[in-house]
């Protein structure tokens, strides 16, 4: 794996790449063994006791773990693509939000990066007085409605890059979401995801934040398929639930990206743990940008926007301030690890299920 870590934007950061533990992780996989071998193991009953293995394995029923079943893994447009991870500082200026964000999208894509993730909330300050203010129209088309979106639409085209748009407060009648927007290499819109699971958490002493006083939770686990293979959006505290990740892998997908903006309570204990569980049990890329890290301001980031590979291994990740991550993806690694690890062939269908209900009710 190949990463870098750009800062000519944001002369001040300073940014940490750890080490790719692939190394040792590979040093626990033994070759298979050949049939001769495993004959070997069963010297009485040679083929026969093979034939009782694979019985067993097919009386657990592996593939009704997933219902629907889960979809094979599809040929990604690409293998290997350079991906870049926007870490930004958020002002109380939009106008001057949204330009920055424009300039670290150029400067990733100069760096090769063919997919840009920018941070949750990077228009707006985060708080439930500033998502009302800062809150757009994004299905009026851009333009005054929704200046952020114009920006993403027209610098994904101009590029030829995909954007995983970060998340900016959206404004439906009445109702506030906290949305995620996909623009493909053309500059249309291709996905909008409204965050599932909001924010509301009370730690005595620590941080309380209710993000449901102003907003309204999504409703649809969002996949796509893009120039650069089939992803998985979530926001921040979806992160935290487990069931629409695996949905995700379920329904083929290739990367999982979620923009967030942990805190300086629960960002050094789940932060990098969270996404590590959640690309080591799907076997799949993770991705995720945080605001950089404001002390003075009202909630304030834990930063770290990272680059998860299918064992879990981190690949790239910066600390709190400003910075650019371009890292590679190479997806001819799921395969590899999947093989390594067969842990869809080994799931207990006969004693557990995921139900994906979109899915099942969509046939």
């Amino acid at each position: 794996m190949k990463s870098a870590v750009t800062s000519s934007l944001f002369s001040h950061s300073k940014n940490l790449l750890k080490p790719n533990p692939l190394s040792r992780l590979e040093s626990v996989f033994l070759p298979k063994p050949s049939l001769r071998s495993i004959v070997k193991l069963f010297p009485s009953s040679s083929t026969s006791g093979l034939r009782s293995i694979s019985s067993m394995a097919s009386s657990f029923k592996p593939e009704q773990a997933r219902v629907p079943s889960a979809l094979p893994l599809p040929a990604p447009p690409l293998t290997k693509f350079n991906i870049g991870l926007c870490q930004l500082s958020v002002t109380a200026d939009k106008t001057r939000n949204i330009s920055h964000a424009k300039k670290a999208i150029e400067e990733a894509a100069s760096k090769g990066a063919k997919l840009v993730l920018l941070p949750e909330i990077w228009n707006s300050p985060y708080s439930n007085d500033s998502f009302p203010v800062y809150a757009e129209e994004i299905d009026a088309g851009g333009g005054e409605a929704s200046p952020s979106t114009a920006m993403l639409s027209e610098v994904s085209k101009r590029l030829g890059i995909t954007i995983i748009g970060g998340s900016i407060p959206e404004r439906v009648g009445d109702r506030l979401y906290n949305t995620c927007c996909v623009f493909g290499s053309d500059g249309e819109l291709k996905a909008k995801h409204r965050k599932i699971h909001l924010f509301d958490i009370d730690i005595p002493g620590k941080i309380t934040f209710m993000e449901s006083k102003t907003l309204t939770a999504g409703e649809t686990p969002t996949i796509v398929d893009t120039d650069v293979g089939r992803i998985g959006i979530g926001i921040c505290y979806d992160i935290r639930f487990q069931e629409l990740a695996m949905i995700y892998a379920a329904r083929g997908a290739h990367l999982l990206c979620y923009p967030g903006a942990f805190n300086m309570t629960t960002g050094p204990l789940h932060w990098e743990l969270l996404q590590r569980a959640r690309a080591t049990d799907n076997q799949l890329y993770v991705a995720t940008c945080s605001p950089a890290r404001d002390s003075g301001a009202g909630y304030t980031a834990w930063g770290h926007s990272t680059l998860i590979g299918p064992f879990g291994e981190v690949l790239a990740t910066t600390e709190h301030e400003e910075a650019i991550i371009i890292a590679e993806i190479d997806y001819s690694i799921l395969e590899q690890r999947r093989t390594s690890l067969p842990l869809s062939k080994q799931r207990r269908g006969d004693l557990y299920q995921l139900v994906d209900v979109q899915r099942l009710n969509s046939k």
